[in-house]
């Protein structure tokens, strides 16, 4: 402070310095203070917790196969239900898509050349052609149930699905489209990582080391390699059009595609000296399959979803489900009614006719609503599983029952299936009198760690 002229102190002036003082800079800091980082925007605070998010996402969908459990109860749920199908159908194979059916050959290959649809039965009209065609369909489905060889039976599943229903088009109950569509489905997913066969091979061959020679699947993929040859050159399939899968992708497309995605799949992780060199490929062959079989799993969820919340929309619109009466006329009729004791008692009552009509309508445009709350969605979800129960047992219609329990399995809690799987594996041993697995080792993926070397399973 200074003196001023008649001794009192002079006021201080903002900004200045005592002589001899050194005017404070922006380096001027208390020694250890960190210079204050100035507050960013809130758009740049926003766009990096953008950036963050979209990061972590990327990391989860091509980092492993999301939903192993629920892809395999799929896998297993669908072969099961067209296995039994087939085998059900067995004495009548011949009049529902074979030769002595009312929709003949040449009614089947008019109507595939205006609607280019898939199968190979059009292919010829020989019976030993169709019975050939329909042992593949069985034991394809067998295989795929047991999870053997998954990625190769998987495309012969659908093959023998497509082929089939192709063929002779009234012949389904409902449950027919939706194994038409996750026949597709299953075929980009990762569905045999826990569950099956090839899972307990690729975990004994990363226990004991590399393994041999995968002389299986080597045969394997040269046949499918020769008859796809064979198929393409004979002009059964075709490259480019409007008669594949995708549009403008013709099933040779597809099919030659998938045979050598396996084969490079068996190259980059067979064990050879100098493996190191294709570890980048392998690494990035992995990736892709992730992001396959999670886009893949995501269209399944989607599309169950689509078909309950239209199947509810639909009954909303119609005047018996308005008035709650649309399920008495079903169970009075003989077609419907395998237990007719049954039907008649639930028919008698017009509470529980009234509550069935409703509660099945809320129920099915609700649970696509409920995926945000897990708690609700499982409560509904059992009771929908249970709905389709009672379908198969009341009206008659078991295999539209099972292709709709197991489309309803994608949505099946991961701690619900481990345990599931761990009691079934204990069962098992039991009744093998040996040691059961640990549920550790029951519920544990076969992850990159551990990868199948096996050329297409």
């Amino acid at each position: 402070m200074t003196q001023s002229e008649n001794g009192s102190p002079a006021p201080a002036v903002p900004g200045a310095r005592r002589p001899g003082e050194r005017q404070a800079g922006a380096g001027d800091r208390p020694s250890g203070e960190s210079p204050a980082a100035p507050p960013r925007p809130w758009s740049r605070r926003l766009l990096s917790k953008a950036d963050e998010a979209v990061v972590r996402g990327i990391v989860r969908v091509s980092d492993r196969a999301l939903g192993p459990y629920q892809s395999a109860v799929v896998r297993i749920g669908f072969s099961f239900t067209w296995l039994v199908f087939l085998l059900f159908e067995w004495p009548h194979r011949r009049e529902l898509y074979g030769p002595d059916g009312p929709w003949s050959w040449e009614l089947g290959e008019r109507l595939v050349a205006s609607n280019h649809a898939f199968t190979v039965l059009l292919w010829s009209d020989s019976a030993v052609w169709f019975e050939a065609v329909y042992a593949l369909a069985v034991l394809s489905a067998a295989a795929l149930l047991a999870g053997w060889r998954t990625r190769t039976m998987s495309v012969l599943f659908m093959v023998g699905v497509l082929s089939l229903q192709n063929r002779s088009v009234f012949m389904g109950d409902g449950g027919d489209n939706v194994i038409h569509l996750m026949a597709m489905y299953l075929v980009l997913t990762r569905c045999g990582r826990v569950w099956s066969l090839d899972a307990r091979r690729a975990r004994r061959s990363a226990a004991g080391g590399a393994g041999g020679t995968d002389m299986v699947g080597i045969a394997l993929w040269s046949v499918l390699g020769a008859f796809l040859l064979v198929a393409t050159a004979g002009g059964r399939l075709s490259w480019f059009g409007d008669d594949g899968p995708v549009l403008y992708v013709g099933w040779a497309t597809l099919l030659w595609g998938l045979w050598l995605v396996y084969g490079l799949w068996w190259y980059v992780t067979r064990p050879a000296e100098g493996r190191a060199g294709r570890e980048n490929a392998r690494r990035l062959m992995d990736v892709l399959g992730n992001i396959v079989h999670n886009a893949t799993l995501l269209i399944i969820m989607a599309e169950v979803c689509l078909i309950y919340a239209t199947a509810g929309w639909y009954k909303i619109q119609g005047s018996r489900w308005q008035d709650g009466t649309a399920v008495y006329y079903p169970l009075h009729l003989d077609y419907f009614s395998p237990w007719p004791a049954l039907a008649e008692v639930l028919g008698s009552s017009g509470l529980v006719i009234m509550l069935l009509t409703y509660g099945t309508v809320i129920v099915q445009v609700a649970f696509p609503f409920t995926l945000f709350n897990r708690r609700v969605k499982n409560v509904l979800l059992a009771v929908m599983m249970l709905e389709h129960a009672s379908i198969a047992v009341i009206l008659g219609l078991p295999f539209f029952s099972l292709a709709m329990i197991a489309a309803d399995a994608v949505f099946l809690p991961t701690v619900f299936l481990v345990w599931l799987g761990a009691g079934v594996s204990r069962t098992a041993g039991r009744l093998r009198r040996g040691r059961p697995r640990e549920p550790e080792e029951a519920a544990r993926p076969s992850g990159a760690d551990s990868p199948a070397r096996t050329l297409v399973g």
